[in-house]
C-alpha cells in the first residue's frame, strides 16, 4: 500500500512539474510576443508625427518631432537595438523621400535644415553606434556619481564612528582619573586616619 502511495505521489509531482515548466515558457513566448507587437506598433508610428508636421508647415513642430523620433530611438536603443536601427532607418527614409516638403517648411532654420541633414547623410549603424557611446557615457557618470556618494557616506559614516569612539575614549579616561583621585584621596584618609602620613 505504501508503495502505491509513493508512486502515485511521485507521478502528481512530475505532473506538476511539468505543468511549471509550460506555464512559464507560455509566460516567456507572451512576453517576446508583447514586445514584438510594441515594436511593430512603433514602426508603425515611426513616422506618423513627422508626416503630420510636415504637412502642417510648422517649423517648430517639425523640428520637435525629429528631436522625438531621436529620443525614441535612444530609448528603444536601451531595449532592443536591433528596433531601435529598424526605427531609425524608417525615420530616414521618410526624411530622403520628403525632402524637397522639408526644405519648403524649413525654410533658412539651419538648426533644423543640419538636424535633417544629420539624420538623412548619416548611416544608420553610425548613429546607433554614437548613440550606444554617448548612453554608455551617461551610465558611466551616473555609476560613478552613484559611487561617489556612497564613498562620500561611508567616510561621513567613519568620521561620527570615529569621533563616537573618541568621545566614548575621553570619557573611560576621565572615569579612570576621577577612580584614581578617589583611590588616592581614600588612601590618604587612610594613611591620615593611621598616623602614617
Amino acid at each position: 500500500m505504501k508503495k502505491i502511495f509513493v508512486l502515485v505521489m511521485a507521478v502528481c509531482a512530475i505532473s506538476f512539474t511539468s505543468c511549471g515548466n509550460k506555464n512559464a515558457q507560455q509566460a516567456e513566448a507572451a512576453d517576446a510576443e508583447t514586445e514584438m507587437v510594441a515594436g511593430d506598433v512603433d514602426l508603425e508610428n515611426a513616422t506618423a508625427d513627422l508626416a503630420a508636421q510636415l504637412e502642417a508647415g510648422d517649423v517648430n513642430k517639425l523640428q520637435e518631432a525629429i528631436e522625438a523620433a531621436k529620443a525614441k530611438v535612444a530609448e528603444l536603443l536601451q531595449q532592443n537595438p536591433e528596433l531601435a536601427q529598424q526605427y531609425l532607418t524608417k525615420v530616414q527614409d521618410f526624411l530622403k523621400e520628403n525632402t524637397e516638403k522639408i526644405k519648403a517648411v524649413v525654410g533658412d532654420n539651419a538648426v533644423v535644415q543640419t538636424a535633417v541633414s544629420t539624420l538623412v547623410e548619416t548611416p544608420a549603424e553610425s548613429i546607433i553606434s554614437n548613440l550606444q557611446q554617448t548612453l554608455g557615457t551617461v551610465e558611466q557618470a551616473a555609476q560613478d556619481k552613484a559611487n561617489e556618494a556612497a564613498q562620500a557616506a561611508q567616510d561621513k559614516a567613519n568620521e561620527v564612528k570615529e569621533a563616537a569612539e573618541q568621545k566614548v575614549d575621553e570619557a573611560k579616561q576621565k572615569a579612570a582619573e576621577k577612580a584614581n583621585e578617589k583611590v588616592n584621596e581614600a588612601a590618604d584618609k587612610l594613611l591620615k586616619g593611621t598616623g602614617l602620613k
